[in-house]
């Protein structure tokens, strides 16, 4: 008989690992090696089985206590009987199943799972950043079987006993060794740790209990979101197994770039450009703000880089830490012509002379300049 793996291998977490990280843990490799996800897959359906069987223990304190300590084969005081105790057999002794199998099997029968949770990617605008909205997401989902109510049976009829693990939901495997007896118990391969099977299938979901469908799911975002924001939308996952809770569906925000503005934390950022007379003589303009525009005065004599701050312009506290929104920061940049007719070239020329400036163009053909360099003037 194959040696069971340890349970923090199974799930893939360290032995300090904390109850969230196990449930985390399980879910991811839940959702990964379901037999929905894998029909007809042997391998994946031991392994389910297996990070069920692990989930199970790791999940409950008193049992990973029991577990840390004594590990899969249980106190050694619990050895002495022919038969040997399992973990599931120490378990069901301290917490009250009375060392039977059938109320160890109970539990199993009446545990439901959890649906899986969803993540939907959302891709927003700078605008519906700053003043939220609302969007509807299309999702792609299982849904609880309306036929069957979830069941898996076809209406009218009702799940037998399973004839593998006569009705209990787990098959126990003894190994003899010089030691003594080992016992294990895992949940039935047939009923899949159910103690049930269904023998007339709901023809409308196969006995699956879920059905994938399509829907429309409207969400409010909220005003101050950013680039990963996460919202959670609590059981709107997939729906569970055996009448369990759905999952949660997560949307992850993802704020598209803007043509004009560069957002700063709670502020935005425009660069605007501006000519040497506008900068020179002071100007009127219009500059874009969010959700619209706005118009910006600069005074006679700005600079490049100045910088004018139009106040609650930009984006709120998304957690509503403060009331007051961001502003947005306009900075000026100086925008040079790089082509001139003749008259602004003469008139450019009038105002550097004008301001006691001294420019020294050379004005010079190429007649003149192949010349100098022949006579060594140049």
């Amino acid at each position: 008989m194959a040696t069971k793996r340890d349970y923090y291998e199974v799930l893939g977490v360290e032995r300090t690992a904390s109850s969230t990280e196990i449930r985390s843990a399980y879910r991811r490799l839940a959702a990964r090696y379901h037999p929905d996800v894998n029909p007809g897959d042997h391998t994946a359906e031991e392994q389910f089985k297996e990070i069920n069987e692990a989930h199970e223990v790791l999940s409950s304190a008193e049992k990973r206590q029991i577990y840390d300590q004594f590990g899969h084969a249980g106190p050694p005081g619990g050895l002495g009987g022919a038969e040997g105790f399992g973990v599931g057999d120490i378990f069901d002794m301290f917490f009250g199943a009375g060392g039977g199998r059938a109320g160890g099997a109970e539990r199993t029968r009446q545990q439901a799972t959890q649906g899986a949770d969803l993540r939907y990617d959302l891709e927003i605008t700078l605008e519906e950043a700053a003043f939220g909205a609302e969007k509807t997401l299309k999702l792609s989902r299982l849904e609880a079987c309306e036929h069957c109510d979830g069941s898996g049976a076809r209406p009218g009829t009702s799940l037998q006993g399973c004839p593998a693990c006569h009705g209990t939901g787990q098959v126990r495997h003894v190994q003899n060794t010089i030691l003594g007896s080992f016992a294990t118990v895992t949940p039935c391969a047939r009923c899949r740790g159910e103690g049930r099977i269904i023998t007339d299938p709901c023809p409308a979901c196969h006995g699956q209990g879920r059905l994938r469908r399509s829907a429309d799911h409207d969400i409010q975002v909220p005003a101050g979101v950013d680039t990963g924001t996460r919202l959670v939308d609590q059981g709107q996952g997939d729906a569970g197994l055996r009448g369990g809770p759905p999952g949660d569906l997560y949307i992850v925000i993802y704020v598209q770039p803007h043509p004009h503005l560069t957002r700063r934390g709670h502020d935005v950022i425009h660069e605007a450009k501006v000519t040497y007379a506008q900068a020179a003589l002071g100007d009127t303009f219009e500059v874009p703000i969010l959700g619209g525009r706005e118009k910006l005065t600069i005074p006679e004599g700005t600079q490049p880089g100045a910088t004018f701050r139009l106040r609650g312009r930009g984006l709120p506290d998304v957690n509503g830490r403060t009331h007051d929104r961001g502003d947005e920061l306009v900075v000026i940049h100086l925008q040079v012509p790089t082509h001139l007719t003749d008259e602004q070239r003469r008139l450019l020329k009038e105002l550097a002379a004008a301001s006691g400036e001294k420019l020294h163009p050379d004005e010079r053909g190429l007649f003149e300049k192949v010349k100098d360099a022949f006579t060594g003037k140049a």
